[in-house]
């Protein structure tokens, strides 16, 4: 590879949007649309690298924000790069910190240099410009950057959104111009405009203007309705590159992945999976499974009796139960493994479903049972 990314369309929906991708980085090829698991500190919580290469997933998302204030970025650097630090082999694609400094509220200060911030762990005084963001991201080493940018709230009125989205491409150009590594980093911009279509398309318009290696579709999923989120969803790909990839940030349910997959999506990633993991829910072809319940103090069956993960091959809900009531950690660790294994098996047959030409089928008889309830 002559340049850090490389994304190839190989085949396309007749019925929607939908298209099959290959992307390439300089430490793995996968086919798209794809889920990212979140490994915010590094880790992907509860779980092992070899696990994760066992299940399948082929890129993880780590936090900017986080490995700056912990342990810190140029420690992550002398430690040869967050891909050896954290001795993973395949791709990682670090967020800009945007999201996580902008949900400080109170305690931060949007300025047009950045935003001033107090720290979460110790209360400092701290500050991240656009400059600062590709800054520590090129510290960390990611195959993935995104720029920085504001993540405006849902709702906000039309002058903040058209203020902020407006600052975020000014940082976008200031970021891309900061990249010290052009050549091994590719790096995302990220389209705004809350949901506003005539902002959104402004956005996306002067985001592409700047070309990038990818587009980022930010300020979703932060609580707007499905039907809002769909809606942007409806026209925002129309005015991004069709030989460029496509991520939806923060989105990972499925009914959601499957709605943004049919409009041209094609990456996703959220905490969803391993978060609700920790609290004793699974998820399974018929949709949410909360084991911990008493319900299933007596239940000997798999977690999910259509999946084939090691976890449901070789463990019951009675025995999980058991654990996580005692509070044992491997309960959420078999959890986790499984929703991970869960979501990128769904990929799997997403992209199987788009090769085939029965996408549309595979939806409605996925979120039928799904959310059947």
């Amino acid at each position: 590879m002559n340049k850090p990314l490389e994304f190839t369309v190989l085949q396309e929906d007749k019925k929607s949007k939908a298209r099959l991708g290959l992307l390439k980085t300089l430490h793995s090829e996968f086919e798209t649309p794809v889920f990212m698991p979140v490994g915010t500190n590094a880790t992907v919580k509860a779980m092992e690298n070899r696990e994760l290469y066992e299940i399948g997933a082929k890129i993880i998302l780590s936090n900017t924000y986080h490995l700056h204030l912990r342990p810190g970025d140029e420690i992550v650097k002398k430690g040869g790069g967050l891909h050896k630090f954290m001795n993973w082999e395949r791709s990682i694609l670090t967020d800009s910190g945007g999201f996580q400094v902008f949900s400080l509220g109170e305690f931060r200060k949007i300025k047009e240099e950045g935003v001033y911030f107090k720290s979460v762990l110790d209360g400092a005084n701290l500050f991240m410009g656009p400059e600062e963001s590709i800054g520590v991201q090129n510290s960390l080493g990611s195959d993935i950057m995104m720029s920085f940018d504001e993540c405006a709230p849902y709702p906000a009125s039309r002058e903040y959104v058209e203020d902020s989205y407006k600052r975020t491409i000014r940082w976008a150009k200031r970021g891309k111009e900061a990249n010290k590594n052009p050549e091994t980093q590719a790096l995302f911009g990220i389209v705004q405009g809350g949901v506003y279509k005539d902002l959104r398309i402004e956005s996306a318009k002067a985001t592409v203007d700047l070309d990038f290696d990818g587009y980022s579709i930010g300020g979703l999923s932060v609580g707007e309705p499905k039907e809002l989120m769909y809606e942007v969803l409806d026209y925002t790909p129309d005015y991004l590159p069709k030989y460029k990839p496509r991520y939806l940030m923060g989105v990972g349910t499925p009914d959601d992945i499957f709605e943004g997959v049919i409009r041209g999506v094609d990456m996703f990633d959220c905490v969803l999976p391993t978060r609700i993991a920790r609290h004793g829910t699974a998820m399974t072809a018929n949709g949410k499974l909360v084991v911990r319940n008493a319900t299933y103090a007596e239940d000997f069956l798999p977690l999910d009796p259509e999946c084939d993960c090691h976890v449901c091959k070789n463990y019951s809900r009675a025995y999980i139960r058991h654990l996580i009531k005692a509070g044992e950690i491997l309960g959420s660790r078999l959890i986790t493994y499984h929703n991970i294994y869960f979501l990128v098996n769904m990929m799997n047959n997403i992209r199987a479903a788009i090769r085939a030409g029965n996408l549309l089928e595979y939806k409605k008889a996925f979120l039928e049972k799904y959310y059947a309830e």
